[in-house]
C-alpha cells in the first residue's frame, strides 16, 4: 500500500469556499449553467461542484488541472496484399 503524503492540500481555501457557495446556490435553485449563467438551472450536485472549480481555476485559486482524456493515435499500417496468380 502506498504511503499518503502528509500535510499536502489538493485544493486551496478559496476553491473550497467557491464550492460551498455554489452548492448552496444549487440547493436554493439560483445556480445556472452556461456562459454568463444563460443556460439552464443546475440540478446536479456534481455539476455545481464542477462549475465552482472551473470558476476557481479562472480566478487563479489552487485547483488541480482537469483530467484530460488521452486519445490513442491511429496507427496506419500498409496492408500487405498477396496477389494470387
Amino acid at each position: 500500500m502506498a504511503a499518503k503524503k502528509a500535510g499536502r492540500r489538493r485544493y486551496g481555501k478559496a476553491a473550497t469556499k467557491r464550492v460551498a457557495v455554489a452548492v448552496r446556490r444549487e440547493k436554493k435553485g439560483t445556480l445556472r449553467s452556461g456562459r454568463g449563467g444563460k443556460g439552464g438551472k443546475v440540478t446536479s450536485r456534481k455539476q455545481a461542484i464542477a462549475i465552482a472549480l472551473s470558476e476557481a481555476r479562472k480566478k487563479g485559486a489552487k485547483v488541480p488541472r482537469k483530467k484530460t482524456t488521452t486519445r490513442k493515435r491511429a496507427t496506419f499500417r500498409k496492408k500487405t496484399t498477396s496477389r494470387r496468380r
